[in-house]
């Protein structure tokens, strides 16, 4: 029997809320070696929660390509307090300065994907043949800025994408603190734990030499319910192939262009659900 849900984070085209990443998820697989114009130095100490987190970041920042998938889970509050669970899983692949592509599969088996080639932004369904494309040059944090502020989509973990990540990360991280060392999937790993403002997360942070992140858990605390957020990041390849194809996107025979619901004329509008407040880490 279907449940009568009070509010689907899936939206339709108009309303996409979840791009990032910044993507089947397996046991992790041995990372690709980071390009040498990238230097991260490990970690001295197991318990230096701002050097790894920071290693983190700016290994991700400075990258001039990588691939990532991403199986990520999020909460659905209900009238009656129950929390209802969805998912998708997302392939990830960005080439600096400008290029991004984000293809992603729901838990219901729906699929979109999402173009970025330097001069626009467009947002694809398949199954419905439509698209929506809005004009934006410039480089991949451009391209960010202008879904967030212009077109009023939600991006969680949109900052991992950005070269601000670091800093971003930084500004917002009002506390951090070294949980362990575990491991995950077998890779060993640092867990963290961090506040930001209105959100709590989680990170699990690989050991060694190259600090990919490999799970993130996001708790809106100041959201009713407080639902969360989980990633799992797998696949990390920084040195994917990519053509231009990849990102530039081609419409489709008898595809139908729509527009992004905020660049659509505001009288007359329906009001939509918006997704639990607060940044993102």
């Amino acid at each position: 029997m279907k449940l009568p849900l009070k509010f689907h984070v899936r939206h339709s085209l108009l309303g996409l809320a979840v791009l990032a990443v910044l993507p089947g998820c397996t046991t992790l697989r041995p990372a690709a070696p980071a390009p040498k114009a990238i230097t991260v130095q490990s970690a001295a100490e197991p318990a230096d929660a701002k050097g790894i987190l920071s290693r983190m970041a700016r290994l991700l920042a400075a990258s001039p390509a990588y691939s990532v998938t991403i199986r990520d889970s999020y909460d659905v509050l209900q009238d009656d307090g129950q929390k209802i669970e969805f998912g998708d899983v997302r392939q990830v692949i960005l080439r600096r300065p400008s290029e991004l592509h984000i293809d992603v599969t729901e838990s219901d088996g729906d699929r979109r994907e999402i173009f970025y080639d330097g001069r626009a932004v467009t947002a694809f369904s398949p199954a419905q043949n439509v698209y929506a494309q809005s004009l934006k040059s410039g480089d991949i944090d451009a391209a960010i800025r202008h879904v967030q502020q212009k077109l009023q989509l939600r991006l969680p973990l949109a900052a991992l994408l950005t070269t601000r990540f670091p800093e971003e990360l930084a500004a917002r991280t009002k506390s951090l603190d070294y949980v362990e060392r575990t491991s995950v999937d077998g890779v060993a790993a640092h867990h963290l734990a961090g506040r930001s403002q209105e959100i709590d997360y989680q990170a699990w942070i690989a050991a060694g030499n190259q600090p990919l992140l490999l799970k993130l858990i996001l708790t809106y605390r100041t959201a009713e319910g407080q639902p969360q957020f989980r990633a799992e990041f797998t696949d990390w390849n920084f040195s994917p192939e990519t053509s231009a194809a990849l990102f530039d996107f081609v419409p489709p025979k008898a595809a139908k262009r729509i527009e992004f619901l905020a660049e659509l004329p505001a009288i007359g509008l329906p009001t939509t659900a918006a997704t639990p407040s607060g940044e993102t880490p």
